[in-house]
This record gives structure tokens, sequence and C-alpha cells, in this order.
């Protein structure tokens, strides 16, 4: 492999082996409390690294954690500390072949991996700190993500002692998931699984496995990370080579000790490996060995709880791995969960709600404690509007059940119309030049604005038939597998292969001619083609997506003969390709219910203002929501139905024991700009988050305009939010963007003011100017004029100055002051002391999680008494302050006409009324401090939380 092609691998693998579940961010004072302890454990085959993360109370159940591909222990170090702050006894460990464990990479193989897994059960069986359900039998669970989600699925398989797993982006099929829609591509019944089984020839995923397979060609037991660029140029020692022989299911390993080829593999399995990658074909011994290594030859087994999460970003495990998984379990009396999320592969990692969720999962499943998370289908609707650093819009929406599953009623589907006549393909020679589709780890990004990049690599001239359906009256969300028939014929006389290696895909099409691939994924089939010319019908299945559609944008499938992420065959040919006889484009779809506030303006969508991102994917398990949209429907008090927010006695304490808000209370009026203040650490960001119903307090109650907030509740229309790092589409102007906006929102667009939300913010006709043109101050102007779309009541608003110069800064202090004539509202959470000073009317310091001062922003500031008078005779006005009872000290000041004084509780009006008594003219009095002398009073120069 080229060392620039090395180096991409390598890369690609360190964001694979990152996926599973973390992120690095989340609870990471609760998680670091964990006592932690090294071991290597034995067994047969391999000497595993292992560390034992222990928490608080003891005897607790255990949930072993499993990495991904290219990864180690530490890959997971994060979930296993947070999996030990919820009270769980947590066993990290690097898989054979991977970090310092030793072995060979076996591909989960039950005779390798998941022997070595069943022997870790084995010998948290025998700790004394893990709770057990019966001699041996210890209480426990298994997660991980993608290589560590399946060996999560075997280990359930073959271990019944397993009470409950959470697999993560990963397979149900190995070989389908590399040689997928094998054979003649027929689609399942809708009540079966939906691909087919074992030893049916296929298209190779050659880029995906290239992938992995370069992964484990670097040294073992070196400690170093295995898919570091330069791995394999270390030098250090390769696993000893097997015995020679020839190896179940027919591959002949090579003799004469392991090649350097073969890194850390099996030798069975890099023979597997170097005939697919020659051939592009799935043999039998090979479709034998990858079925070794597969779920569903187990799943009929797994009787234990299951929640399911897949990632609807992932041309690796496609949405249908999920699906399979789910039915076969469900058949066997499984209870199922079933996420899908707007991460994957080819996407982000599971963020902190979703690791919250399968969290909750153990909590119920293993512990027993907690609300049952029930057995229902969340998915994540990503949109075309992005925000904040590129991030794209989403929201979250929750169906009672996974469709589909026995007993439980059936996909729901639409057939489309597909217009177009038969069309000529052609594949030329060597499959060169190949359309691109995604690239292995990055298809996200090179889907990049919703997949649009890859409408133009995606086609190339003469390589693909197209067929389209008619536009779409209504917006329509597609989620699952679309379904296409597909007749192929060859040319008479025209040299041609036996068979036809073709690669659909389908793109939404707007108006203009604009594409996106859905899905920023293809599926690829192989069909025989008869030589007499007479034309072959195949059902394909279709990657499956969640996408939603836009009334007047139509659906197009495309069929082409390359694509650069597959083997798809090096001979020339000309295939006549057509659609079925019905001639039709099935679109399943599950109906959903909307679990998050999407009609909240936000600005940026990062932080406490990512209602629109954030609350959707944070809810996308719909965690509890029976109990809390109750909880968010009710009234609090309609005696507060005038009071903009009202917070009393909120806390939030972490699992594990740290409180993050302590008993905090406060309120704000109408017409107030108040000031969130406190350092790193003090509770602000969580106050927030709880206000915007991003996390759930521990203990007290939130409510605006007399109604409790809540996720979805109907008051959040009321209320606006910006965050810092404003994100708009640049090539539109500052009055599209707004307007593109408040159309995402769903509301009326009479509802959105947006004349008066741009007059306050004051941008002129800038805002007909490209936003590409915009400085930064007017960007931030723009990002606050999109908060008070609708003019909420209340603005929330998080360093609404950040990055601003100072004309830029006075001219935000002068919006926000406009913005709450008229009994508006605005809540500033910033760390500028001097414009807090300058721009609110009221403050509220925290510290450690409290309340600590609460007033105006000129009683906070005579806190303590400190004041000065501007008097004609200083040295007079000394002596008669100086005389007052109370009085701590005084000095004349530098400036002409001052003095200061520490009045230590004597009211400033007594002694004005003594100086004037004493016949000295006073003409200013006021407190001496500035904001930045009262705060670092408050919480005093150690700022530690």
């Amino acid at each position: 492999m080229p060392p620039i092609l090395r180096r991409l691998a390598a890369v690609v693998v360190l964001v694979i082996a990152a996926t599973p579940l973390t992120t690095g961010a989340a609870a990471a004072a609760p998680a670091d409390e964990a006592r932690t302890s090294e071991q290597r454990i034995r067994t047969a085959g391999a000497d595993l690294d292992t560390t034992l993360y222990l928490p608080a109370t003891l005897p607790a159940p255990a949930v072993l954690v499993a990495h991904g591909f290219g990864g180690s222990k530490a890959t997971v170090d994060t979930d296993a500390r947070e999996l030990a702050a919820r009270g769980f006894v947590a066993l990290a460990w690097s898989a054979r072949g991977f970090g310092t464990s030793t072995g060979q990479i076996a591909l989960n193989a039950p005779d390798a991996e998941v022997a070595d897994a069943v022997a870790l059960v084995d010998w948290l069986a025998a700790r004394p700190e893990v709770r057990l359900d019966g001699p041996g039998d210890p209480r426990i669970g298994v997660t991980g993500g993608s290589y560590g989600g399946a060996l999560s699925l075997m280990l359930a398989g073959y271990d019944q002692r397993v009470d409950a797993l959470a697999p993560v982006i990963t397979w149900n099929d190995l070989g389908q998931a590399l040689f997928p829609n094998a054979a003649a591509a027929q689609a399942p019944p809708a009540d079966t699984p939906a691909h087919g089984a074992f030893g049916a020839d296929g298209v190779f995923k050659s880029g995906w496995a290239g992938v992995f397979f370069s992964a484990g060609l670097g040294p073992a037991d070196t400690g170093q990370d295995p898919a570091g660029a330069d791995a394999p140029g270390t030098g250090a020692a390769l696993p000893s080579a097997p015995a020679a022989g020839t190896a179940p299911g027919g591959v002949v390993p090579p003799t004469g000790g392991q090649p350097a080829n073969c890194g850390r593999f099996t030798a069975e399995v890099c023979a597997a490996y170097t005939e697919a990658a020659t051939t592009g074909r799935l043999s039998a011994a090979t479709a034998d060995l990858l079925g070794r290594s597969s779920p569903a030859t187990v799943t009929d087994r797994i009787t234990a709880p299951a929640l399911i999460v897949q990632g609807e970003a992932d041309t690796l495990f496609g949405l249908d791995q999920a699906d399979a998984n789910a039915r076969q379990i469900a058949a066997a009396g499984g209870p199922v969960k079933v996420i899908w999320y707007s991460g994957g592969h080819d996407g982000t990692a599971p963020g902190e709600p979703l690791r919250e969720e399968i969290g909750e999962w153990f909590d119920f499943h293993l512990a027993g404690r907690g609300d049952d998370p029930g057995t229902g289908f969340g998915y994540t609707v990503v949109s075309g509007v992005r925000g904040g650093s590129n991030t794209p819009t989403t929201r979250s929406l929750l169906a009672p059940e996974y469709p589909g599953l026995p007993g439980r009623g059936q996909l729901q589907a639409r057939s489309l119309p597909l217009d177009g006549a038969p069309q000529l393909v052609v594949r030329p020679a060597g499959g060169n030049p190949a359309a691109i589709t995604a690239l292995p780890g990055l298809g996200g990004a090179l889907g990049a604005i919703g997949g649009r990049v890859t409408a133009f690599t995606a086609e190339l001239p003469g390589q693909s038939a197209q067929f389209r359906t008619a536009p779409f009256e209504a917006s329509t969300l597609v989620t699952g597998a679309p379904r296409v028939q597909v007749t192929v014929a060859r040319l008479p006389g025209q040299p041609a292969p036996a068979d036809a290696v073709l690669f659909a895909k389908v793109y939404e099409v707007a108006p203009g001619g604009l594409r996106t691939l859905l899905g920023s994924a293809v599926a690829p089939f192989r069909v025989a083609v008869p030589a007499d010319g007479s034309p072959v019908t195949s059902t394909v299945t279709l990657p499956g997506v969640v996408a939603p559609i836009e009334a007047g944008n139509s659906l197009m499938v495309s069929v082409s003969t390359t694509d650069q992420g597959y083997a798809g065959g090096v001979e020339p040919a000309v295939w006549r390709v057509g659609t079925g006889p019905d001639a039709a484009l099935t679109v399943p779809e599950v109906p959903g219910e909307n679990v998050t506030a999407s009609t909240v303006p936000s600005g940026p969508l990062i932080g406490i203002g990512v209602v629109l991102a954030l609350a959707l994917l944070a809810w996308v398990v719909g965690r509890v929501l029976g109990r809390r949209r109750d909880r968010a429907a009710a009234p609090a008090d309609p005696a507060d139905a005038d009071v903009p927010l009202r917070i009393r006695d909120l806390a939030k304490t972490y699992r594990g024991g740290f409180s993050a808000v302590k008993g905090v209370s406060f309120d704000v009026e109408r017409g107030m700009v108040l000031g969130l203040l406190g350092p790193n650490g003090a509770g602000k960001t969580t106050v927030l988050r709880m206000l915007m119903g991003l996390i759930t307090p521990t203990a007290g109650s939130i409510s605006a305009f007399g109604e409790r907030v809540g996720p979805g509740s109907p008051v959040l229309a009321r209320i606006g939010a910006f965050v810092e790092g404003p994100g708009f589409l640049p090539h539109l102007s500052g009055a599209e963007n707004l307007r593109l906006y408040w159309a995402a929102t769903g509301r009326p667009e009479a509802e959105a003011h947006l004349g008066e939300a741009l007059e306050i913010a004051g941008l002129g006709d800038s805002v007909h100017r490209r936003v590409g043109t915009y400085s930064q101050g007017m960007r931030q102007r723009l990002a606050i004029a999109q908060a008070m779309l609708g003019l909420p009541e209340l603005l929330v608003l998080d360093e609404p100055t950040n990055g601003l110069d100072p004309p830029q800064i006075h001219a935000m202090r002068e919006l926000l002051r406009r913005y709450a004539q008229g009994g508006r509202t605005v809540l500033v959470s910033s760390h500028l002391l001097a414009e807090v000073e300058q721009t609110c009317t009221h403050v509220v310091v925290m510290h450690k999680g409290r309340v600590v001062a609460d007033g105006t922003v000129d009683e906070i500031m005579a806190g303590g008494g400190a004041a000065t008078f501007g008097v004609d005779a200083p040295d007079r006005a000394a002596a008669v302050l100086g005389a007052l009872d109370g009085v701590l000290s005084v000095e004349v000041g530098t400036g002409p006409g001052t003095v200061h004084a520490e009045l230590n509780g004597t009211p400033r009006s007594s002694a004005v009324r003594a100086l004037v008594t004493a016949g000295v003219d006073v003409t200013s009095a006021g407190p001496r401090r500035r904001l930045e002398d009262a705060f670092l009073q408050l919480v005093g120069e150690d700022t530690t939380p």
C-alpha cells in the first residue's frame, strides 16, 4: 500500500476506533472517581490486557466494555468510567491482537475472541465485587461499538449468563456487510431480515475491507496504537504463525510460518482477504469464515434485553444490519429497543445523551433502578439547513415500537411510479474511471451539505440509467430501505461477462435540478444475465436512510456500472437497464412523534442554543417520554403567569455523587437584562441546559410564564436562544438565512416578525448582502436577530459579545437594551464582567453550584458598603464620615473632590445627610467598586469548582 494511502487508512481506522461509544466529554467529574486496577488475564490462545473499574458501592452488577476495530481498552476508558460512575463494575480489555494483548485477530470467531469474552465473564463471576445471580453466574451486561458491538451480540448468543446488551453500529451478517445484495439480489418479504443467507455470491466492499485489513498489519504487543500511520514500518516482531495445514472452511493457510503481509491476522483470515481482494467474489470457504463471526448465527438464542443502536451515516454497516438483529432477537423472544442516530462510521460517535440512554438501559435491566426504557423506536431526521461549525440541524422522532417485528405490525410503504424508458449503460474497460459515492470513514464528509458533493462524483457520463418519480405533493419522511425492481439485459452480439455488477442509489432532486444523494450510500448487486438478450428482473434493496423529502422535489433512482468503493469487475460491457414490471419505487415510512421542541427560536446550533439540534439528539431515544411530557405540560402556578422565569431549589446531582447545582433559586422579571455570572465550574451551563430542557433536574423546578419547562413544553415557543459561533449559509443573504431558518421551525411566516427582529438588530440594508461578506460583528447581530425571530418574550444569550471589537460591543449593548424595552426579558451568560456591569440591570452570581449573590448591579457592587462621594471639601468630608458609627475606613481620593469610605452597613443616605448637615456640598454619591471587585470578593481568588 502506498504511504499516502496507508496514512489515510490509519486516520480512518483511528476515527473508527474512537467511534463506538466515546466522545470523551461527558460526566468527567463523577467518572474520574472510579477506582481502577490493571489485570493480565490468560485465556486459551491469548493473554489479555484488562482494566477493572470499581464503583463506590459494592457488590454491583458488571458490564463488559468492548472496543472497536483498531482500538484498545484505552479507546473505551471514558465509557467504562461513566458506567462505574453509574454504579457498575466495568471491565475493559484489549481484544487479542490489539493493544498489548497477545494472540491473533480472528474477527470475533467463537473459538477466539468470543471464547475470550466468556473467560472474562468467568473471571468476573469469581470477583467479590460483582453481584451474582447464582454460583458462577454474575449479573452482567455487555456493550461495544462496531467490532465490539458484534462481540456483544456473539457473547450474548454463546453465553446465556448475559443479562442485557447494547451493541452499537455493528453487523448482523459479516458476509452480507462486506458482500452486500448477494446473488440475484431478491428482496425478502417485509417480515423477514433484509438480506440473504450465508454463502451467496455478492459484490465485494473492497474499500472498507482494505482499510480494516491495513489496520491489522501493524505490530502487536508494543503498547502503541495499532492504527498508527507508521506502524507497519516499526520493525517490531509479528505474531507467530499457527501450525501449517488446512484450516476449517477449506481455506489453505500458507506454510513455513506466518507471511509478512498477514500482520496480526490469523492465516485463515489473511487467506480469505487475499482471495476476496483478488477475485472480488465471496467463495463458500470465505462465506463460512465470515459466517462464524456473524451474530446472525446466534441471534435465535438471544433472549436478554437488547438496545440496538445504529448510525444513519454509515456506509460500512447500514441500517439493514441493525434491522436484521432486531427482527431475529425479537423472534427469539428477547425485548428489543432500536435507535437510529445521525452518526455512524461515516459520521459522529454517539454523544452524551445517547450514552446516557445506554446507561439507563443497564440501570433498569441490570440494577433494577429507574424507569422502564421500553421497546420503542427512535430515529433522527437531519435537515439540509446547517448551523454553527457547519453542523446540520436535526429533529428526533419516536415511534411506539420498531416496525415489522414479529407480532407488532408491518412497515408502512408507498409505491411511487417511476418514469423512464430502458437505457444503455457502459462499463469501461478496467472499470475506470469509477464513480465515487463515499470514501471509507469519510462518507459523511464527502457528502457534505446533504450529500450534494457526491451528486457530482457519483454520476459519470454514459455509466448510469436514471428513473424519476413525480414531484411530491407534500413533505414526506423516508424511513428505512426503499426497494426497486430493475431489469438488466445484454446487447446481442456484444461481448459481456456472464453477470452484471451494478450499483443502485437514490437522489432527492429539486425543481432546479440540484441533486442530493440520500445517505451518501449505494446498493451494489450482481445478477446473472442470459446470453440471448432477454431481460432478467431483480428486486434491489436500496440503502436504509432517514431522509426528509421536501414538497415539490422528486426522487431519482440511478443504476450505474462503477463505484470506487467496490470490486465491480474490469471487463468492458454494455447493459440495457430498465425498471421492472411495476416500474415503481417502494418507499418505507415510519410515523413518529416529535419528542423535542423544534419550534424554539435558537441561534447557532452549539451549546445551549442547540434547541433544534442537541435537544433533539438528546431526546432521540425518547427517554421516559410520557412522564416527562406530562410534567412539562403541567402548569407550575397560575400566579406566576406574568413571571418570565422562576427557578426554585434547582439541583443536579450526577451518579457518583457529583453535585453540579445545589439549591439554586432566582427570578427573572419582565424588562430585566439579567447577567448570569460565575467562574468555570460554577454551574451556569448546567442551569441553562436544564432551562432549555436538555437535561433533567435532580430536584427543584423551572417555570416560564407560569408553565413548567421541559422537553416539548409549549412554553418553549416563547423562549429564544443564542450561543457563540454563529453559523449561516455564506452564499445566502442575511434575510434569506433567517427565512430559511424560520421555515424549518414549521411555524407560520406571519409569526416570524422578521422586520421587527431586523430593526432591533440594526443591520440596515446589509441584511440583503451575502453572509459571506459579513464582518464578525454583523454575523453576531444576525445571530441575535435569528434568536429574536418570533419576538420571544424571554431571550437566553450565551457570550453575545464574544469576538467583537469595542464599537461592536457598544452596539450589541444597545441592541440588548432596546430588546428589553416594552416588557421583554433577556438572560445573558458572560465572563466579561465589565460588559455585564454596563449592559445588565440585574446579576445572579454563582459559585460551586450555589447562588452567592442576587440583585441589581448597583446592589452587588455596593455589597460591603464601599462608596465614593463627590464633595467640595474632601478633607472636611473625610473627618465627618470618619466620625460616623460603624464606618471602617475613610480616605481622600486621588481624583479632584472625591472621598472613599467603607460604610460597613451604614446607609449611604445617612452618610450624605451627615455631610450636608456639616456644611459639605455633595455632588455625587455611589458605589466605589467595579463589578469585578464585587465578583472577586464573592467567589474569592480560588475558583476551583
